[in-house]
């Protein structure tokens, strides 16, 4: 952590895609973290050199770097597509080449991106990976569904996906440091 007053929130994407809908939610959650005052960084896994994990070769291409900026930060927003029901090789194989020392005891929040209806299992998986990790997953995470019409080139168009992406920036600032946490948000009263 980088010991100032100011966190800083770092979200990798776990998406190679162009027109990649997991980028602009991730930035989407990453304005709203700047918003709160955090200083925000997307690593976006496409532009890194990162050959198949070798553990023989753990600094390969640009894992030092990649290292470097997840142990710089306070917090970090892990987002992937969902691929056959779960998250994305090239995030599997970043997160291969980071492990406690990078995520121990950091404040992480979760995003997956659907094509399909049902997202969530990608989720699931990152969160015991988190975990694993020993860093501690926030119980805001953002699985948006049907990503085809939810998420356009540069914005989120589903009300409540945007609602859910911001909530999730907003935690990830306000949890960022383990010893500052804000009291618990009350729990929604819709539907009473």
């Amino acid at each position: 952590m980088l010991g100032t007053d100011t966190p800083t929130v770092v979200a990798l994407c776990g998406s190679r895609r162009d027109a990649s809908k997991t980028k602009v939610v991730l930035r989407a959650a990453l304005s709203t973290a700047r918003d709160r005052g955090a200083d925000t960084r997307l690593v976006d896994l496409d532009a890194y050199d990162l050959p198949p994990f070798d553990a023989d070769a753990t600094d390969a291409g640009d894992a030092t770097t990649l290292r470097r900026h997840v142990a710089d930060a306070d917090a970090v927003l892990l987002g992937t597509p969902n691929y056959h029901g779960s998250y994305s090789g090239v995030l599997k194989n970043a997160l291969d080449y980071l492990g406690r020392e990078e995520f121990g005891g950091k404040t992480v929040g979760l995003v997956e991106v659907a094509g399909g209806r049902f997202p969530g299992s990608a989720l699931a998986h990152l969160r015991t990976v988190a975990r694993t990790l020993n860093a501690w997953t926030l119980p805001v995470e953002v699985a948006v569904p049907s990503s085809h019409s939810t998420v356009r080139a540069d914005e989120i168009v589903d009300d409540g996906v945007a609602e859910r992406v911001a909530d999730l920036g907003t935690d990830v600032v306000d949890y960022a440091r383990l010893d500052d946490h804000p009291p618990c948000r009350p729990a929604s009263t819709a539907g009473d």
